[in-house]
């Protein structure tokens, strides 16, 4: 039986919107357009880059205003794929925050 490493894998998109980090799919394909993230290090240019688990994301978070308490920048490990959007507490369990965390339930951009 051949391994297939594609099998393995989900386009960043789907996995931001699955792991409710965006709202919309297409609220997360303008996020990626921006340019600003990162996967692995190296700048994210396509909206459909594959992410496998073990993979780091970096993520610019929406200014939210001075009053905010979030971090400008999120970055995360992802732990496994998730088969479905789910409940936040289900999503969360896909990936840990290995730099600054966000406080607050809304990830959102």
């Amino acid at each position: 039986m051949s391994h297939d490493p594609a099998a393995q894998a989900m386009r960043l998109d789907k996995l931001l919107f699955a792991l409710r980090l965006a709202k919309s799919r297409s609220l997360a394909q303008r996020w990626i357009a921006d340019g600003h993230m990162r996967r692995n290090g190296a700048r994210v240019l396509r909206i459909d880059q594959p992410v496998c688990p073990g993979d780091t994301l970096t993520l610019p978070m929406p200014d939210r205003g001075p009053s905010a308490r979030a971090a400008p920048v999120l970055v995360i490990e992802i732990l496994s794929l998730p088969l479905r959007r789910g409940p936040a507490t289900e999503a969360r369990m896909h990936y840990r925050a290995v730099g600054a965390a966000l406080t607050g339930a809304d990830h959102s951009p």
